[in-house]
């Protein structure tokens, strides 16, 4: 019998072109992240890194946390939860921000997300159409742009005052404001430049926003983190409270980079929308992580007064040490955990025309990790954090050091 032999074929796949849609066209990648994954290249490739860039608490989370998220594993707290998080955690959201901020929201003015990033997402998607203009303070973080950009706003850059610390007044944003202005995005204290805008300026500001029928989003993420002895949130100022939001995270404020947990305050009908729009990407925040926000926010808070001690320090240590370098300029940051200096003295030199061009050095030929101004909307500075031991930041500086001065 004679058998057939079956020849077998291999067929190449077609190469069709992709085709990505125009919205994720119009953003781009976390400039944090991208120094974070080329310092991680060389740190694989046996180098030793100095990383100023990453913009997280070197602090360990508080055991009392860790404790209760332990306890909610063994306590098989591992279902799904509500979209905006548990009345529990909701209700403790609330209380914290009571108590510090002497506010008033209610349980159904609150939403948990997962991460503040997450959080300010989801207000500027519900809040942002295709046109609306967004007035943002420069330098701002990497994300605001970008988020407003794939909701389909455009941004009007309000250029701060450096020699002024970097402030923003309402004059300042009311020259900006347009019929097409929606939406006025505050981050104080600042992450890049650790600005810390005035009580008396940032009222100013939400006055004007309510007297103009514009939404205001706080980003107050690092909003423990406040050296001016003023610690302030927009949401003491009730009279204005239905024209604003507060976005918060436990992030800075407990050591809880990885953990993700951020919230929003505002008018009931936007914490509907957001929570409508989390049912249909993240839905609820981890389960665990939610037992271990609550023991956080109602639990003892010294842990938050002794990082924030820590940092003052950290702060005051590393500005001298980049003022300490011939052509480095540096303003004081009144809060969070980054220095901002300026260092366009040194455009012109070995090719150099950008603060691109220096981190991109400092990283290749001292291996010192910064982010350069960029992406945060200027390209005279570059972002050091000094979230990280004395020791660790002598042994940047010291590179630091030796770099410029061979510029």
């Amino acid at each position: 019998m004679r058998t057939a032999k079956i020849m077998s074929t291999v067929v190449s796949p077609v190469t069709h072109p992709v085709r990505l849609t125009e919205r994720i066209n119009r953003i781009e990648p976390s400039a944090t992240l991208a120094v974070v994954a080329e310092a991680d290249k060389l740190r694989q490739q046996g180098i030793d890194v100095v990383d100023f860039g990453a913009g997280e608490p070197h602090f360990a989370t508080p055991q009392h946390i860790k404790d209760a998220a332990i306890a909610a594993i063994q306590a098989n707290f591992s279902k799904y939860t509500p979209v905006g998080g548990t009345t529990e955690l909701k209700d403790a959201i609330v209380h914290r921000h009571a108590v510090d901020f002497d506010s008033d929201y209610r349980r159904e003015e609150t939403a948990a997300s997962v991460g503040g990033k997450h959080a300010l997402f989801n207000v500027i998607s519900v809040l942002v159409d295709h046109g609306d203009e967004v007035i943002l303070p420069v330098p701002y973080w990497v994300s605001f742009k970008d988020m407003v950009r794939y909701a389909g706003g455009n941004c009007v850059l309000l250029q701060s005052d450096e020699s002024q610390g970097f402030r923003v007044t309402a004059d300042m944003v009311a020259k900006l404001v347009t019929p097409k202005t929606r939406l006025i995005i505050l981050n104080s204290p600042s992450n890049p430049s650790g600005a810390v805008i005035s009580a008396e300026d940032m009222t100013e500001v939400v006055r004007l926003a309510h007297q103009r029928g514009i939404w205001v989003i706080s980003d107050e993420c690092y909003v423990y983190l406040n050296y001016t002895g003023k610690r302030f949130s927009v949401g003491s100022l009730r009279e204005f409270r239905g024209r604003f939001l507060v976005v918060g995270s436990l992030s800075k404020t407990y050591a809880m980079t990885g953990w993700r947990l951020g919230f929003t305050l505002g008018p009931a009908p936007i914490i509907t929308a957001v929570q409508k729009l989390q049912s249909q990407s993240t839905s609820n925040p981890t389960s665990i992580v939610q037992k271990a926000a609550v023991v956080a926010l109602k639990g003892p808070q010294q842990c938050v007064e002794h990082m924030r001690a820590e940092y003052i320090k950290l702060r005051d240590h590393v500005v001298k040490g980049l003022r300490s370098i011939p052509g480095v300029k540096c303003t004081l940051p009144e809060g969070a955990f980054y220095a901002y200096p300026n260092v366009s003295a040194f455009f012109g030199r070995s090719g150099i025309n950008s603060a691109s061009e220096i981190a991109g050095k400092l990283l290749r030929e001292v291996h010192v990790a910064t982010v350069p101004g960029e992406g945060f909307g200027t390209k005279e500075h570059i972002r050091v954090s000094y979230a990280t031991s004395i020791a660790e930041l002598d042994r940047g500086l010291e590179r630091m050091h030796k770099f410029f001065g061979g510029l």
